[in-house]
């Protein structure tokens, strides 16, 4: 029985010291093949067309074209990107994971949840650093919960387009109030302590929420939230490569 092949990774960061040392820590790693290395966000795109590489790493902040830009322009592309950076900020979160890119990774994460995550991603699978998930899950959790239908043939309300709100506005009060808790660190024994149910009705509400939202777990809930336009930058906080 043949090996399976490795995963092919594209690096692209305007740090040549970290792209060097991206390259070595996933050249030792199993079964993955580094096939370039792009400085800017432009080369990046281009390396990704011609090299169809499986996993792109790629950082927000690049002269030219920044990463969310570039991810954006490898859309529809069989490279699934992985943003890679050292900026926490749900404006960069949300323009990631909008853009395309199948997961978002700080750089101090290590050397082994680096090499875990270009798999998983490889594999097709949503990725969030552990960092940033509980930020995003309670902002999540911030939308307002669904409230009754229009009358039929009157005018919907006015206020800003909306975002399809499918799987969000499936969830029930109680689901809510369940993942707003996993959100803020508590383990199903306190949630249910919490909230005055057995631990078994919690793992069955954290079930069915994760299986409203399609999501195999909860890294996986945010992302989808965030890519069917479910959720957005927090009000107030700026947008764009130009954020501190």
């Amino acid at each position: 029985m043949s090996a399976p092949a490795p995963v092919r990774v594209l690096i692209a960061d305007d740090d040549p010291l970290l792209r060097a040392g991206l390259a070595v820590v996933l050249e030792t790693a199993d079964r993955i093949e580094v096939v370039g290395q792009a400085g800017d966000g432009l080369r990046a795109v281009e390396l990704a067309r011609a090299l169809r590489p499986d996993v792109v790493l790629m950082d927000v902040r690049m002269p030219g074209c920044d990463g969310v830009e570039a991810t954006r322009r490898l859309a529809g592309s069989p490279s699934r990107v992985l943003v890679l950076t050292t900026f926490h900020h749900d404006a960069y979160v949300w323009g990631a994971l909008r853009a395309g890119a199948a997961g978002f990774l700080l750089k101090r994460a290590s050397p082994e949840r680096l090499i875990d995550a270009v798999h998983a991603v490889a594999a097709g699978e949503a990725v969030l650093d552990p960092a940033v998930t509980r930020d995003l899950l309670g902002h999540l959790l911030a939308a307002p919960a669904p409230g009754p239908a229009p009358a039929p043939g009157s005018a919907p309300a006015p206020g800003p387009a909306a975002a399809d709100p499918g799987p969000l506005a499936a969830l029930t009060v109680r689901e809510r109030e369940v993942l707003r808790l996993a959100a803020e660190g508590h383990p199903n024994e306190e949630i249910a302590a919490l909230l005055h149910l057995a631990e078994s009705t919690v793992k069955t509400h954290v079930k069915r929420i994760l299986g409203k939202l399609g999501a195999r777990d909860r890294s996986q809930a945010v992302a989808a939230a965030y890519r069917h336009g479910l959720m957005g930058p927090q009000p107030g906080r700026p947008f764009g490569p130009g954020v501190p």
